[in-house]
C-alpha cells in the first residue's frame, strides 16, 4: 500500500491517540456541562449585581468549557473513519473549533477591557454580596471540576492542560472572592474593574498564545520548532542521497506532521532505492518527528524540471 493511500487510515503519532482512548467520555462532557452551567450563572450575577469582574471570570470559564468541548467533540469526530471526501481523516476539526472559540474570545475580551475602562472612568454600585456568593459557587466548580479531571489527566495530555486551567479558574474565583471583600468592607469599587483587567489580560494573552498555532496548522505552515534547513542538509547527508527539493512540510493536527520532497539519487537497483527511501523515513522520525513522508526519487542529472516521467514515484 502507497504512503499516499494511508493518509487516511495510519495513526503515526505522539501516544496521545493511545492516552486519550483511555479517557472517559462521560467525566469529560460533565466537566462541559459544569463549567457551561457555571458561564450562564456568571454572567447573569454579574449583570445584576454589576461586577465586570464577575464577567471576566465568566469569559475565561466560557473559554475552558468550550475548550473541554471542542475536545470532546472531537475526540468523537476522530473515531469516525476516513473516507474518499476526507482522505486524511477528521483531525483538523479540533482547530476549526479551536480558531472560532479563539476569535469569539478575543472579542469579548478585548469589551471585557472596555468595560474595565468605563467602570474606572465611571464607578457604578456593585452588590457585594451577590458578587462573593456567585465566587464561591464559582470557586467550588472550579475546584469540582478539577477533581473531576484529576484522575483522567494521567491518561489524556489534552485533559491535562483543561485541568492545569481549572487549578487557574480557581484561583481567578479567589481574586473575585477577595475583590468583593474589600468592596463589602472597606468600599473599595475600583478593585472590580482592577480584577476585570487581570483576568481580560490574562485571557487576551492565552488567545494571542494559541491563535498563531491554530492558524499555522490551518494553513499547513512549517511546524513551529522545525528547523527546515537543518531538515533538508541532514537527509542530504544519508548514504545514497545526491540533493533533496521541492520540500514541503506541514502538520495534519497538533501531534502529525507531514512531509512530500523530492530526492536526487544516482541510478541503482530497486532494493538499493528501497533501502535509501527506510534511511530518509527512518531519519525524518527520529530527529524531525516527521512520521509520514512522501518521497520522489529522481536520478541525478536528469534535469531540473522533473517532469513525471524522469521519476520514480516512491509513496
Amino acid at each position: 500500500m502507497t504512503d499516499s493511500h494511508k493518509h487516511a487510515g495510519h495513526a503515526h503519532g505522539t501516544g496521545r491517540s493511545a492516552e486519550v482512548a483511555g479517557v472517559s467520555d462521560s467525566r469529560l462532557l460533565w466537566a462541559v456541562v459544569l463549567n457551561q452551567l457555571l458561564t450562564v450563572g456568571q454572567v447573569v450575577a454579574g449583570l445584576f449585581s454589576g461586577s465586570v469582574a464577575l464577567l471576566s471570570d465568566a469569559a475565561h470559564n466560557f473559554n475552558d468549557a468550550n475548550a473541554l468541548l471542542i475536545a470532546y467533540i472531537a475526540r468523537r469526530i476522530s473515531k469516525k473513519d476516513a473516507n474518499q471526501r476526507y482522505t486524511f481523516g477528521y483531525r483538523r476539526a479540533e482547530m476549526i473549533g479551536a480558531l472560532i472559540n479563539l476569535t469569539l474570545l478575543a472579542v469579548i475580551g478585548l469589551y471585557l477591557v472596555y468595560e474595565g475602562v468605563k467602570r474606572l472612568i465611571q464607578p457604578e454600585e456593585i452588590l457585594g454580596r451577590v458578587m462573593a456568593a456567585t465566587a464561591v459557587l464559582a470557586l467550588v466548580i472550579d475546584v469540582g471540576t478539577a477533581l473531576l479531571l484529576r484522575s483522567m489527566s494521567h491518561g489524556s495530555l489534552n485533559v491535562r492542560a483543561a485541568f492545569i486551567h481549572n487549578i487557574v479558574d480557581a484561583l481567578g474565583s479567589v481574586a473575585v472572592l477577595i475583590g468583593a471583600g474589600a468592596i463589602i468592607w472597606l468600599g473599595w469599587t475600583w478593585v472590580d474593574p482592577a480584577i476585570t483587567f487581570l483576568i481580560a489580560g490574562y485571557v487576551l494573552w492565552q488567545v494571542f498564545q494559541m491563535l498563531p498555532q491554530a492558524t499555522r496548522v490551518l494553513l499547513e505552515g512549517t511546524p513551529a520548532g522545525l528547523d527546515l534547513d537543518r531538515l533538508v542538509a541532514t537527509v542530504e547527508q544519508i548514504s545514497g542521497v545526491e540533493g533533496m527539493h521541492h520540500v514541503h512540510v506541514w502538520e495534519l493536527d497538533e501531534q502529525h506532521r507531514a512531509l512530500e520532497a523530492h530526492i536526487v539519487v544516482q541510478e541503482g537497483s530497486p532494493a538499493e532505492l528501497m533501502a535509501i527511501r527506510q534511511r530518509i523515513k527512518q531519519t525524518l522520525a527520529d530527529e524531525f518527528e516527521v512520521r509520514h513522508s512522501t518521497l520522489e526519487f529522481e536520478y541525478a542529472g536528469i534535469g531540473e524540471d522533473c517532469p513525471d516521467q524522469q521519476m520514480i514515484a516512491d509513496h
